[in-house]
């Protein structure tokens, strides 16, 4: 089986760098969890591979998270952005 590649114009951004950084994991965790190559945790985080569904699932499932918080088209929004733009409630 051939690698999925990202296709020009459409990324995929991931959060596994701040997911794994929250939970103090190695890629070399995440990639034993999921059972991939740490290098293939590597190439997810910097968008050069794209993880095929199951993959995806499996890495969302070690977080317990959907995968929409995981996996997205488009960019997230840094922490920082959140957190200090976020308006105060009464």
């Amino acid at each position: 089986m051939s690698p999925v590649r990202p296709r020009e114009g459409s990324p995929i951004h991931n959060q596994l760098r701040v997911l794994r950084a929250e939970r103090g994991m190695s890629r070399a965790a995440l990639a034993e969890a999921v059972e991939v190559h740490p290098q293939t945790i590597g190439a997810i985080e910097r968008g050069d591979y794209f993880p095929s569904l199951d993959l995806a699932f499996r890495i969302c499932e070690v977080f317990g998270l959907p995968v929409e918080a995981v996996f997205s088209r488009r960019p997230f929004a840094p922490l920082s952005a959140q957190v200090y733009n976020r308006k105060e409630q009464p």
